[in-house]
């Protein structure tokens, strides 16, 4: 990734807010991702039916986009299991065909449901079992409603033991660095370039990733790539994961962005042009065009970060050997 930064500091850099960062952005929206987690799978243990789970499910989704690309501590190895995209080999519809198809009894005890494999687990999982026709239309009473419920209990576990590791984990060794036995941060400098990654390489992974998958190359775009397409919500995760990080930059900054913000309201305005929430239409030259202007604009905003936040606190972002610069 470009983002992979050879992050060189200038004599006296400006130190932003990390404590602010965390506490008002990371530690609340991981709390609110529990909470909706929570709630899907109460509903769920109630009904497992798809239709009464839709809404529910995307609400706890909104609520982890706005976490998603945050890969530090605990949720950069806890990211997978939840959102296990992309499935470029699709694991996910032979897992699910396996389970399904064997009445695999793993679904009977949480603890073994736990150690399955990333791609029956999650939201791209229960996207299949909502949202995918050869898997949504089941009953209660069958093997995929337990399969549901398993994966809403899990995950709900997993969106607690998530927030849990941050607040008493993590924590303490991101906004206490350079004491005693702490080798992860030596001082605060390193932690504002970590937080200041997450924002970076967030709109580099929805720019290139989210939008750059499915656009594909330009004779042969490729709908289906498009992240959450099946629930329609490609628009809607690229549209939180970029605000959360414009979020996450503000808190970190002490001084105004305007750049930054006029930016963002070209993104918005870009997304409003947007007519298929799921990208599917981008078969159709103009459809296509509009996603692209998308894309040029949550680039505007990852330009206008690098100078008005990146520059100030003395951050270079350095060069990818493999881009060829």
């Amino acid at each position: 990734m470009r983002y992979a930064l050879v992050l060189a500091l200038v004599a006296s850099p400006a130190l932003a807010g990390p404590q602010e960062a965390i506490e008002n952005h990371i530690l609340p929206n991981l709390t609110a991702f529990t909470e909706a987690a929570g709630a899907l799978d109460d509903v769920a243990q109630a009904n497992c039916e798809a239709d009464a789970l839709k809404g529910p499910y995307n609400a706890a989704f909104d609520a982890w986009m706005r976490i998603a690309d945050i890969r530090l501590g605990p949720s950069e190895q806890g990211v997978l299991t939840i959102s296990f995209w992309p499935d470029t080999k699709g694991h996910t519809q032979r897992t699910l065909k396996r389970l399904i198809e064997a009445e695999d009894p793993v679904v009977e005890n949480q603890k073994d449901f736990a150690e399955i494999s990333v791609a029956a687990r999650g939201f791209f999982a229960l996207e299949r079992m909502l949202y995918d026709e050869d898997y949504s239309d089941y009953g209660e009473a069958s093997y995929a409603c337990a399969l549901t419920r398993a994966m809403t209990h899990d995950l709900a576990q997993q969106a607690a033991a998530l927030e849990n590791a941050w607040r008493e984990d993590f924590v303490p060794v991101i906004l206490n660095p350079g004491v005693e036995g702490n080798t992860t941060y030596l001082d605060e400098t390193e932690v504002v370039r970590a937080i200041y990654t997450q924002v970076m390489s967030s709109l580099e992974v929805t720019a290139d990733t989210r939008l750059g998958r499915p656009l594909g190359e330009p004779t042969r775009p490729r709908p289906s790539r498009a992240e959450a397409w099946r629930s329609e919500r490609s628009l809607a995760n690229t549209m939180i994961v970029t605000q959360s990080a414009y979020d996450l930059a503000v808190e970190l900054a002490d001084w105004e962005l305007p750049e930054t913000a006029a930016a963002m309201e070209q993104v918005h305005a870009a997304a409003e042009k947007i007519e298929d929430p799921g990208f599917q239409n981008i078969d159709d030259l103009s459809s296509r065009f509009d996603l692209e202007i998308l894309q040029q604009a949550i680039d505007g905003v990852e330009n206008a970060l690098e100078a008005e936040l990146g520059v100030r606190l003395g951050i270079q972002p350095g060069f990818n050997s493999t881009d060829g610069d």
